[in-house]
């Protein structure tokens, strides 16, 4: 009997799982509510509670290990980057001598002046140097010299 009602509490503790997961969509009870589901497997099988513990952490851990990074590749691979992250990987000319250490630099990038950095400390761009947006930091574009092929 006890064994029917543990099944019961891990069947909805997975419903429950997957409607919050149905309403936030951010890919975070998923991997709990698979968790779940072998734990009430393994009290339909009369598993010890302690068993049926371990089997939902474990279970659960290593589908967020294992697969979470895999689903959001997969659920974000249309996502239209805005604003100033779509700046990354663009051309940029320097309009401003660019030097970390003196914190001095700024760039043109479709039409707009950002202030710029080199990834790299110690290296000074000229002005006129074509580069390339690799990040933003702060407000300050992340940028490298653009290597011709």
């Amino acid at each position: 009997m006890l064994n029917l009602s543990m099944t019961v509490v891990w069947l909805v503790i997975l419903v429950v799982l997957v409607i919050i997961e149905l309403l936030t969509m951010g890919l975070t009870t998923i991997w709990f509510a698979g968790g779940a589901l072998v734990a009430a497997l393994a009290s339909l099988f009369h598993a010890p509670f302690s068993v049926q513990i371990i089997l939902f952490l474990i279970v659960s851990a290593v589908l967020l290990f294992f697969t979470r990074p895999l689903a959001v590749k997969y659920f974000n691979k249309d996502r239209i980057r805005t604003n100033a992250e779509s700046l990354v990987g663009r051309q940029a000319i320097v309009i401003s001598e660019i030097d970390n250490l003196q914190g001095i630099g700024q760039v043109n990038v479709g039409g707009m002046e950002w202030s710029a950095r080199t990834k790299e400390d110690g290296v000074k761009l000229p002005v006129g140097t074509v580069t390339t947006v690799l990040a933003i930091n702060g407000v300050k574009l992340v940028v490298e010299e653009r290597k011709e092929v």
